[in-house]
């Protein structure tokens, strides 16, 4: 054989492997686990880290205040730093609604070793305890909305199942041009690279939680001293999720039907910005890593495309076959995620094109970490883990 068809079977052989070896991750049908109603509801603290929120606090704060729970639940929004009233509209909003207690408060900036978000999360589960000692904890970013029987749900589930932490990974905006082509791609890639029925199996194997929407029991989060064990994390989920796993706990994650981003992503910018300010902490700051995943990318998403085009140009039908039958899997595992996000499945066999976008996006992750200015979100700046100086223990 030619050196394009062992190129081109490699990929296939990738994508039949990834079809039947990875988790099934192209199936979208992992949804909340079996609720069972408790006899006596558990009481929830509502966590909500909050920096410049105040475009969208109008639309989320309001669906947690009006959350319809049998059980005591308080919400407790950290106003980190912010600079737009974000505290000040918070306020405002639960004196209009109503529902819900809520507290807002403010940690002040975070000190060496902490990064911003998990800083206002401490704060917040300390205020949390201090008011009420809750049973559970449901932290959620100021841009998720969540149906009104979202919080009893998720109790539900945890209850139902015995899972120490729940999370369900939001439905994000796909509404202009750019979030359609690639939002659900990105939601794809992540599940691709921690399947959701892996998660959900005892032992360390495979965490991952979607910051947005995790609801975690007290217990567990004070045995895997959470946050202080992740206090620098820039990939604050995963790293949750992790920590409550080797701990003991019994985690699970999946799709929402409930729950919503409400972030816009409108310009390919802004998407490029999400990504890159964490792509490159995601292979840990390794440049064997970035080599390695760059040549993933191009064998299993490039190959095919352009292995299909080159086949036919030079008349070599073992390449052809092998390259276009590796496109037609990996489009097929696309088609569940384009239903879940409702968009036309046209948009399937361009996911080559979406990948290309998410290697250069990495690709550039690394280049501005190397600047300096790597994992920079809202102003502020994040070093490698190593580099920071260690925050005294909680």
């Amino acid at each position: 054989m030619s050196a394009l068809a062992w190129t081109a079977v490699s990929s296939l052989a990738a994508w039949l492997w990834l079809l039947l070896a990875q988790g099934f991750f192209w199936r979208t049908d992992i949804r909340l686990p079996a609720r069972r109603t408790p006899a006596s509801w558990p009481s929830v603290a509502l966590v909500v880290p909050a920096r410049d929120e105040a475009a969208v606090l109008p639309l989320s704060l309001p669906s947690l205040l009006k959350q319809d729970y049998p059980g005591e639940a308080r919400i407790f929004l950290v106003d980190d730093s912010s600079s737009d009233g974000t505290g000040e509209l918070a306020r405002a909003l639960a004196g209009q609604h109503g529902g819900l207690p809520l507290t807002v408060t403010t940690p002040g900036e975070p000190p060496a070793g902490w990064t911003g978000k998990l800083w206002a999360v401490r704060h917040g589960i300390a205020e949390a305890r201090s008011a009420q000692q809750p049973d559970y904890l449901l932290l959620t970013d100021a841009d998720i909305a969540h149906e009104p029987d979202s919080l009893r749900e998720l109790v539900a589930a945890a209850h139902g199942s015995g899972f120490d932490l729940v999370s369900q990974m939001a439905r994000l905006r796909a509404a202009s041009v750019w979030e359609r082509l690639i939002v659900p791609a990105f939601v794809s890639f992540f599940a691709q690279l921690y399947p959701f029925r892996g998660i959900a199996v005892d032992g360390p194997r495979t965490a991952a939680a979607a910051g947005g929407c995790v609801l975690l029991r007290d217990e567990a989060a004070a045995r895997a001293r959470v946050p202080e064990s992740i206090r620098h994390a820039v990939i604050d989920d995963v790293a949750l999720a992790r920590a409550v796993k080797s701990t003991g706990g019994r985690i699970w994650l999946g799709l929402a039907d409930k729950v919503d981003s409400i972030r816009p992503y409108p310009r390919l910018g802004d998407l490029w910005r999400m990504v890159s300010r964490s792509a490159y902490a995601q292979l840990r700051h390794q440049p064997l890593l970035l080599l390695g995943t760059v040549a993933g990318l191009l064998l299993v998403y490039v190959v095919p495309p352009a292995g299909l085009v080159l086949a036919l140009a030079t008349g070599d039908g073992t390449a052809a076959w092998a390259a276009g039958l590796a496109w037609l899997v990996m489009t097929a595992t696309y088609i569940p995620m384009l239903r879940y996000y409702r968009q036309p499945l046209r948009l399937a066999p361009l996911l080559p094109a979406t990948a290309v976008l998410y290697l250069l996006m990495t690709v550039d992750s690394a280049v501005q970490h190397y600047r300096g200015r790597g994992a920079a979100w809202k102003g502020r700046t994040y070093a490698r883990p190593d580099r920071t100086e260690p925050a005294p223990d909680q």
